[in-house]
């Protein structure tokens, strides 16, 4: 019975959903207030209902109860709890539960902080992700009810969860990338009510850009989970595969890091109107593609949900109509929604433009590379091609390379018009010290004449002496003397941060890339194998049993210089439930190096196989992308966004009383 009432509570959500795409969005057409004030309330309701049905759904696996066919095919008796809770987004229709409600989430949160936005664009704003909630709760009634039942012959136990998902990181990483897939949602919405209501002001764009930050800052952390999690759950010592479920989270967030430097110059000087609106709709229909791929049945992935190609025609045909519809609203008002300055050839305007069309060219590549093989499969009526890493670095690589050049010049630069003396003066001695330190440095310690670590080491040099640059001369403007740093902005050191953050990531990507090692051996006990500076002697397998597992766990002595450095337990576990195997890696972490070793299989005579890696530098692409988010996060919390929104309350509320007044004036005159 408890089943039935998370399915009567979804589509409850599904009804309330469907008036609240309707009536606010008349209401703010035809000016009635009345309708418009529904947005809210109605939101909450959507918000309680979806909440109710996810709850339950929790409650359903917690409970055992097998009789519902989802919680049947990814869990059992035996999984601990926690993966019991985390199984509930571990498939694809209790996903896709969980991404709409995640969507209920920020809707609740938009109507919450909305409070200064006129009604009409607030019910616009709703009533458009409203919209978007019938389709997906539609989708789930039609085709994916995670609470169809298995009755009346219910298993006794079930399937169980799969094994690379029973880790920590599984538990909060589907949470926050959904977050920030479903963030853009809210980008998409304000673009479209700005397209319907004609207003593309710097208002909009000050509303939109707080959204826009956080919802990129979560994807930045919800993709970095990903990566660590493949990293250390998958056994192949790799952090990123260019896998074609993990490239749209890749594409989203380049368009949203596009996206944040074009509402940065909408908001600031007027400029990129219609650009910016265009990117809001390209980053949401990213978010889409990647429902889509992992939904549709087109491939076989760890990452990919559904293998039933018949719910991914529905998805399509959502993605078209949400993405044509748009596209179609975009031809007909972006024409009217002109920049209201010039810029010159040199200024800050041209180098974020700049910036934008080197994210949207590295997205078109990374899709045209992902999509390529699903075409060219479905127009050969089945033949197999792959487009793999040498592809994508080959395009993405440079890219990159060239953004960074424009990232040290663009914040030094100014709005409107820069010289190029200003320029010169400026970053001239940042550049040779950059060129200097990026060669000295990199020879100094290898003795060599590495060329990758090089121009890598220069180009991290360059952003970095930028930002000093650029901090002293804001420190040093007549404006700021006497305050020091406490000059700058919040939002100015969210900047700062996020590109610090972004030479972390580059840096251990290329460095960790050039200079990681791996050797496969085969070992009995009492042997040992070199590489780099230790020695890796494997001292015996002994019997391990877990909660829902058994293992063969090794232990493997690490010697450096001679001495005894630790130990190291890999395992090769087995899933009693499913009798599925899978590898539990051992990894020693430190700031400049991992140790990271796979065990494989037995052979005769006691000896295992095992494959052992040192990954130099790894650790600082995941602490780069920490900073990355904290930078997107501060920059949201910045005093200005919340004066802004306490002037547009007191703004509406005299043009309130205002039109009160003239009311009681008109009546007292009749």
């Amino acid at each position: 019975m408890i089943p039935e009432i998370g399915n009567f509570a979804l589509i409850i959500a599904f009804c309330l959903s469907i008036i609240l795409g309707t009536v606010p969005l008349v209401g703010a057409q035809i000016g009635n207030t009345l309708w418009m004030n529904l947005a809210r309330p109605l939101t909450a309701g959507v918000f309680v209902f979806l909440s109710i049905s996810l709850l339950i759904l929790g409650y359903s696996f917690v409970t055992d109860d097998f009789s519902v066919a989802y919680v049947a095919n990814n869990s059992n008796s035996m999984l601990p709890l926690q993966y019991k809770i985390s199984a509930v987004w571990g498939g694809h229709e209790g996903s896709f539960l969980f991404w709409t409600w995640m969507l209920g989430a920020w809707m609740v949160a938009v109507g919450v902080f909305s409070k200064a936005m006129p009604i009409d664009f607030v019910s616009r704003v709703l009533a458009i992700m409203g919209l978007i909630v019938v389709g997906y709760t539609l989708f789930m009634i039609a085709t994916s009810n995670p609470f169809d039942r298995l009755l009346p012959l219910a298993p006794a136990d079930g399937s169980d969860l799969n094994s690379a998902l029973k880790d920590f990181a599984f538990i909060i990483h589907p949470p926050a990338l959904y977050m920030g897939y479903v963030g853009f949602t809210v980008v998409f919405a304000f673009a479209i009510a700005a397209l319907l209501s004609g207003r593309l002001d710097a208002a909009w764009a000050r509303w939109c850009r707080p959204w826009a930050n956080v919802a990129w800052a979560i994807l930045t952390l919800g993709i970095s989970l990903g990566s660590w999690w493949a990293y250390y759950e998958l056994g192949w010592g790799g952090w990123w595969a260019w896998d074609p479920v993990e490239n749209p989270p890749l594409i989203t967030w380049l368009l949203g890091a596009a996206l944040i430097h074009s509402l940065a110059a909408t908001e600031k000087r007027g400029v990129f109107k219609s650009w910016t609106i265009l990117l809001a709709i390209m980053a949401f229909a990213a978010s889409l593609l990647g429902t889509f791929i992992t939904r549709s049945g087109l491939l076989t992935s760890v990452h990919a949900f559904a293998t039933d190609p018949t719910r991914g025609v529905y998805i399509l045909f959502f993605l078209m109509l949400i993405v044509g519809g748009s596209l179609l609203l975009y031809a007909l008002r972006a024409p009217m929604m002109k920049s209201e300055f010039g810029f010159g050839s040199l200024s800050k305007e041209v180098f974020l433009l700049a910036n934008n069309i080197i994210l949207v060219v590295a997205s078109a590549a990374i899709l045209l590379g992902t999509l390529y093989p699903m075409v060219y499969q479905a127009i050969t009526d089945g033949d197999v091609i792959s487009v793999g890493p040498p592809y994508f670095n080959t395009i993405f690589l440079p890219l990159m390379a060239i953004l960074v050049v424009f990232m040290g010049i663009g914040p030094i630069s100014r709005w409107k018009r820069t010289s190029g003396k200003y320029l010169l003066q400026n970053l001239g001695k940042v550049a040779i010290a950059a060129v200097a330190l990026g060669v000295v440095i990199p020879v100094m310690l290898t003795f060599e004449f590495p060329m990758g670590t090089i121009l890598t080491a220069i180009l991290a040099f360059w952003i970095l002496g930028s930002m000093l640059r650029d901090v002293q001369q804001k420190v040093s403007n007549k404006a700021s003397i006497g305050k020091g740093l406490r000059a700058l902005t919040v939002s100015y050191w969210g900047m700062q941060i996020a590109h610090f953050g972004f030479i972390l990531t580059m840096t251990g990507a290329v460095l960790t890339s050039i200079y990681s090692i791996e050797r496969s051996v085969l070992l009995q006990p009492g042997q040992g194998a070199d590489l780099g500076e230790y020695t890796f002697i494997f001292q015996g397998v002994r019997d391990v049993q877990g909660p829902n597992y058994i293992a063969d766990e090794a232990t493997i002595e690490v010697v450096r210089d001679g001495e005894h450095w630790q130990y190291l337990y890999p395992q090769k576990r087995l899933y009693l439930a499913s009798n599925s195997p899978a590898t539990q890696m051992a990894i020693d972490g430190r700031f400049l190096r991992d140790l990271f070793i796979t065990l494989g299989e037995p052979r005769s005579g006691g000896a295992w196989s095992m494959t052992i890696h040192i990954k130099p530098f790894v650790r600082w692409i995941w602490l780069g992308t920490l900073f990355i988010a904290a930078g997107g996060i501060l920059a949201v919390t910045d005093k200005r966004y919340r004066r802004f929104r306490a002037r547009q309350a007191e703004k509406r509320e005299a043009d309130a009383a205002s039109d009160a007044k003239s009311g009681k004036t008109a009546d007292a005159g009749a």
